[in-house]
């Protein structure tokens, strides 16, 4: 029996296949397609939403700019941020874009910079509002007071300043660079030409004094205020303090917090890395879309937070809905009803508290206008 394979026949099959290095799948072009529009008409939404709600809040405080409140103070800074951040979601929509081909360092700068002051100024504003509810619940201290209106302002200030001085790292390595894969133009750190490794400093400055600490302060403030409202009575004003200051922290922290969760992710990542590989400052794959997602939900804040004072703040909902009837109102209750600047309530019972506010009266004047 014969038992030889010919393997002549295998051997000479010489068919050559050749992969194009250009090749696309069509999964990565549809998930690309999809995120180029999909990530664009979620900033146009929030533009949308973001301004006009805004807009309405700086209205209201127009028209109480005689009345003027520590807690206006605060709410105005808040809305300045938020505006700021509002006129750059153009830019990042249309960078965002496949075929968005042109962009400019200085337009980087300014995008990448202002997106991180917003950041800064909501988290340490909300800092400021919950030390002041912290010390005049746990130790009977005001903070703040409309007696020393100065001292909100010099507190915004140095809010402003302190992200400043945080965002320093992106007006200098923030610029504009060609990325070759998906031939558009994209802002992102350049660290190539730094000495040092300044990518990780500039990180851990973030993560360190604009997320980790203020977060933490924020924790301690809220969980005592949590505490102490649990085992005795501050008043029923102290207590609608908190049920507005409570969800603003809470919804920033859902809006922010899996963004930096993802930064942190990315810090880490490239810190195991070579110095060649991330000099560049770009994440790449899906750490890459995960970073652009959770700052499509960072910015989302800059239209939730003028609904959160709507449904929470009934005088500041009572004042809009005249204003938007052409009518004035004149009120001597607090519009945002944070208690900050208010003086501290001793504690008294439920029924004395509701008691006194049945008695109490607003000087409410409605007259037409339109």
């Amino acid at each position: 029996m014969n038992m030889d394979v010919e393997l002549d026949g295998l051997f000479r099959h010489n068919d050559s296949y050749y992969y194009d290095e250009n090749y696309e799948y069509k999964e990565d072009f549809e998930s690309k397609a999809s995120k180029a529009v999909l990530i664009p008409v979620l900033y146009s939404v929030e533009l949308v939403i973001g301004l006009l709600g805004n807009g309405l809040l700086l209205a209201v405080l127009a028209q109480k700019r005689r009345s003027w409140s520590i807690s206006d103070t605060f709410i105005l800074h808040l809305s300045v941020a938020d505006i700021l951040l509002l006129v750059t979601l153009p830019f990042w929509a249309a960078q965002t874009a496949l075929h968005c081909e042109s962009c400019w360092d200085f337009l980087c700068k300014i995008s990448g910079t202002v997106f991180n002051i917003n950041f800064y100024c909501g988290i340490l504003l909300l800092v400021c509002i919950s030390l002041d509810c912290y010390l005049s619940i746990a130790h009977g201290i005001q903070l703040y007071s409309q007696k020393r209106p100065m001292l909100a302002h010099i507190s915004c200030l140095m809010v402003w300043l302190s992200s400043l001085l945080l965002t320093i790292p992106d007006w200098i390595f923030v610029v504009a660079r060609k990325d070759p894969a998906q031939e558009k133009t994209e802002c992102v750190h350049n660290y190539s030409q730094s000495v040092g490794d300044w990518r990780l400093a500039s990180r851990l400055l973030h993560h360190m004094l604009g997320f980790l600490l203020p977060t933490v302060t924020l924790i301690i403030c809220c969980s005592y205020i949590l505490l102490q409202l649990q085992r005795s009575s501050k008043g029923l004003r102290r207590q609608r303090a908190i049920m507005v200051i409570l969800p603003l922290v809470v919804v920033f922290f859902l809006c922010w917090v899996p963004y930096n969760i993802t930064l942190i992710v990315d810090t880490i990542r490239s810190s195991s890395k070579e110095p060649d590989d991330h000099l560049s400052g770009s994440p790449k794959g899906s750490l890459k879309t995960a970073l652009m997602a959770t700052s499509v939900l960072g910015c989302f804040h800059t239209c939730l937070r003028p609904l959160l004072y709507l449904s929470l703040c009934g005088n500041f909902r009572r004042r809009t809905l005249a204003m938007l009837r052409c009518a004035t109102v004149e009120s001597e209750s607090s519009l945002w009803e944070l208690g900050v600047g208010e003086e501290a309530l001793p504690d008294q019972s439920h029924e004395g508290e509701m008691l006194k506010q049945m008695t109490s009266v607003d000087h409410v004047q409605s007259t037409e206008q339109c």
